[in-house]
């Protein structure tokens, strides 16, 4: 499989040397114009021709924005000007050497020897530095970010624990990443994404830990992706989950460093892409949608007791209107006689079905959510919490809905909300449309037949390899400590069986 990589990347510098065929020349006039042609007419890029000591010419290149100019100034044209040139003969590479060595006081630089290489370097913001009598290309690091601070993450409302997460920098979130492990087989290597955006991107994972037969699969699956622009985990998630028509994730995705150091403790390998702040963590099972970080740092009673609410809304948020369509259409006879009566009751004057009924609400419901995300953030929260009770309120009024529907769709709405991961509490919603419409047709028969076939495709469903019912298939009851519920911490010794790591035990005691 690495072979493989090997040859696909092979294949590609020798596509990209062809398509360039531009070789570097010891002509400084050369090197310019080549340089010129291939930047075209980017007023942002900037030339800056200059003397190194009083007679070696040199132009430096960089990109107005991304680079630090003050740095590019102290400590790459000053001292080059003021290079004061010694009696010692040098040859070309004995100079470039010197002036690298000895002259320039920059830390991060690199020669390189291609013009793609170099070019691809220019763009992402680093100074390029061309001397007249060297065919080779000076890089220096001078890449500056204009970065959102280090805030609260959005998306995952954090109860106990740090109240820090990612920001849009690759390099800014592997140094969260490192800051909290510092365990020197933490492995972080770089890579590239998108033909043309060539987007920055970090693969993460614990040398010693993962499994290096998974750390290949997701490498070549990366190096695969053949796309114009890469500007989100979402594409990545998308181009190398194993089953794409399946309606469950296959990766979990978070903008918390603690997630994601649990995550790469227990063997998982972690994706870090620039310009985002979500980043991918990757074999998973469902268990793991169904954890919270938080869970680790409450008491095991507590934790125990919110991981079995979150199983129940999730099962809530899936069938109960389809439990509520089958009842009414089909089965009043397993309903308590005065409950009975009472729905039988409120839904006098109703005009639809149940069915009918809880479609609509279910629609307007999602209708109300959907608008509360794209609305500005105060208007949204106003709007979905009023527009629920006067649309609600209304309905009941009206006549065109009973109240027992309007509180089955809030308890349905608030048990989705219930659910840690938001990538799968979406799937969720899709599969309660599936149960109403089975329940509709074949009351509870449909119902149990649909929740079959789902639990038929969880098991046969795998991310990069792993099972992704584990530990209910294949079933494995010693890590049931740590599945609906959280044991006490001092029992947990072992690693999950999925993704099968290179070491099983988590501590020794």
């Amino acid at each position: 499989m690495y072979r493989r990589l090997l040859k696909r990347l092979n294949e590609q510098k020798v596509r990209k040397a062809d398509e360039f065929k531009l070789e570097i020349s010891k002509d400084l006039s050369v090197m310019n114009q080549t340089i010129q042609d291939i930047v075209g007419e980017s007023d942002d890029i900037v030339q800056r021709n200059f003397k190194i000591g009083a007679n070696l010419k040199a132009s430096l290149y960089f990109v107005d924005g991304l680079a630090f100019d003050s740095g590019i100034e102290d400590r790459i044209i000053k001292p080059l000007i003021y290079f004061a040139e010694t009696n010692q003969e040098f040859s070309t590479d004995q100079l470039l050497e010197h002036l690298l060595t000895e002259v320039v006081t920059f830390i991060e630089l690199s020669v390189k020897q291609t013009f793609d290489e170099a070019i691809l370097n220019l763009m992402s913001g680093e100074t390029l530095l061309v001397i007249d009598g060297i065919d080779k290309l000076v890089l220096f690091e001078t890449r500056q970010f204009n970065q959102r601070g280090i805030e609260e993450p959005e998306s995952e409302v954090i109860v106990r624990g740090p109240r820090d997460g990612f920001n849009e920098v690759l390099h800014t979130n592997v140094m969260l990443i490192r800051r909290r492990l510092r365990d020197p087989n933490l492995t972080v290597q770089f890579g590239q994404l998108g033909r043309r955006s060539k987007t920055d991107f970090a693969l993460v994972y614990v040398k010693g830990i993962t499994n290096m037969d998974l750390v290949e699969e997701i490498r070549y699956r990366l190096s695969c992706l053949d796309e114009d622009i890469t500007m989100e985990t979402g594409v990545i998630e998308q181009y190398i989950e194993e089953n794409v028509l399946s309606p469950f994730p296959q990766i979990l995705r978070t903008e918390r460093p603690d997630k994601t150091i649990n995550a790469l403790s227990s063997g998982k390998v972690v994706v870090v892409l620039d310009g985002t702040p979500f980043i991918l963590m990757a074999p998973i099972t469902f268990s793991d949608l169904m954890k919270a970080t938080e869970d680790n740092y409450d008491r095991w009673h507590i934790s125990s007791f919110t991981r079995m609410l979150r199983y129940l809304a999730a099962f809530m948020a899936v069938f109960l209107p389809g439990l509520y369509i089958a009842m009414v259409s089909y089965h009043q006879g397993m309903i308590p006689t005065v409950f009975a009566l009472s729905i039988a009751g409120t839904r006098e004057g109703v005009p639809f079905p149940g069915f009918i009924e809880a479609f609509l609400m279910e629609i307007t419901f999602e209708l109300l959510r959907e608008a509360g995300i794209r609305l500005p953030r105060p208007i949204g929260q106003t709007i979905g919490i009023v527009g629920g009770l006067v649309i609600g309120d209304a309905a009941v009024r009206a006549g065109i809905v009973s109240p027992v529907m309007v509180i089955v769709v809030a308890i349905t709405a608030i048990a989705s909300f219930a659910i840690p991961a938001y990538n799968v509490s979406i799937t969720f919603r899709l599969l309660r449309f599936l149960v109403m419409i089975s329940a509709a047709i074949f009351g509870l028969f449909g119902i149990v037949i649909t929740y079959i076939l789902i639990n038929i495709h969880l098991v046969g469903l795998r991310s990069f390899g792993s099972y992704y019912t584990a530990p209910f298939a294949p079933y494995k009851f010693g890590e049931w400590l740590d599945l609906m519920i959280r044991a006490p911490l001092i029992l947990l010794k072992n690693r999950p069986s999925e993704p099968r790591t290179l070491d099983q035990k988590k501590k020794n005691m």
